[in-house]
């Protein structure tokens, strides 16, 4: 090929590149409607109507009677959670990935959680669990990432147990005191009773030596 051909041939491809390049990037201005159309869904957890007392991240074990050893439930957070209108409080403990369930248990004034010995980061405690979907009792050794997290979840434990404690104890006076007042209330209605049915008695009493004194004296 002549040196006079070459630049021609060149500018061809060039021109060619050019224009394959623009039809390439060329919008047609058409819409590809999606295959699927999906819908936004409200996703709900359960914890809408409470209020969070405390939230921290933890490894939650259940031991296993069975195998008499600890079994890892999961690592994630663990909750505890006061219901707005029954002001109930509930521990939820979710593993971080899956958020899956793996305690969840009231908090009752029974409530007594204690350090796991050798682990001043770990405690355990008793409790009537339903994250398996019926009540099993369970005990729990949850380990935390501090020494002062354990001490936290330990005395935010406590100072529920003993709140409900106590509220059971003045719920129990003033039942007493209810049951007292309604025997004396009882006690005052009999003894006005029974005053009106003397009193009735005697005035009946009356009622009949005065027709007897004014009875003729033929009639005696």
């Amino acid at each position: 090929m002549s040196s006079t051909e070459q630049p021609e041939h060149r500018k061809q491809e060039a021109e060619e590149e050019t224009t394959g390049g623009a039809a390439e990037d060329e919008d047609t201005g058409a819409e590809v409607a999606p295959i699927v159309k999906l819908q936004e869904v409200a996703v709900t957890t359960g914890e809408e109507d409470e209020i969070v007392l405390l939230d921290l991240k933890c490894k939650l074990y259940r031991f296993d009677k069975e195998g008499n050893q600890w079994k890892e439930r999961g690592v994630g957070t663990v909750k505890l959670l006061k219901h707005k209108e029954t002001q109930k409080v509930r521990l939820v403990m979710r593993q971080s990935k899956t958020l899956k369930i793996c305690a969840n248990h009231l908090v009752l004034a029974s409530t007594s959680v204690q350090e796991h010995t050798g682990n001043d980061k770990s405690c355990v405690w008793h409790a009537t669990d339903f994250s398996d979907g019926e009540l099993k009792e369970e005990l729990f050794c949850i380990r935390l990432a501090s020494v002062e997290n354990c001490k936290t979840f330990r005395e935010k434990i406590e100072e529920i147990a003993e709140s409900l404690e106590k509220k059971a104890e003045e719920s129990e006076e003033t039942k007493s005191a209810t049951d007292l007042l309604e025997k004396l209330n009882v006690g005052e209605s009999k003894d006005e009773e029974g005053t009106k049915e003397a009193a009735s008695a005697s005035a009946e009493v009356e009622k009949d030596e005065s027709a007897q004194q004014e009875k003729p004296e033929s009639d005696k």
